[in-house]
């Protein structure tokens, strides 16, 4: 691939894409949170692309400390849409991987629920899409 991403081009991709599961994960809390995130974090790893290899990559650069749902939300969902914005100008074909990505994690996540998603899941998926779409 002839595309060169800084580490923390990287990084903001890390942290958008396991961001989005573990806002999933916090705001699912009355469900299983430890099965939302393995679902979610399972869906990332079968990433493939220049995705694919960024979110595979063993490292420890993404912070996703907040003592709330809400200061998790304001780190991760600008963050997303950083990650959209970033791959769009440098790689227009990997903006819509990573995008694809993110949503096939979620709805894994989502999934570990019998049917439906609870509202809060179906709130926090929807602030999720937005903030993918709003770059």
């Amino acid at each position: 691939m002839s595309i060169n991403l800084t580490d923390q081009d990287k990084t903001t991709l890390r942290t958008g894409a396991y961001g989005a599961v573990s806002l999933l994960a916090a705001a699912g809390a009355a469900g299983s949170p430890h099965r939302i995130a393995t679902d979610g974090s399972l869906a990332l790893a079968s990433a493939t692309g220049l995705v694919g290899h960024v979110l595979a990559a063993k490292t420890k650069d993404i912070n996703l400390n907040g003592k709330s749902v809400a200061e998790l939300a304001d780190h991760v969902l600008p963050t997303l849409t950083a990650a959209m914005s970033l791959l769009k100008q440098q790689a227009p074909a990997e903006a819509g991987n990573f995008r694809s990505t993110v949503l096939v994690a979620v709805e894994a996540a989502a999934r570990t629920h019998q049917g439906e998603p609870s509202p809060t899941l179906a709130e926090m998926i929807r602030k999720i899409t937005g903030a993918l779409d709003a770059a």
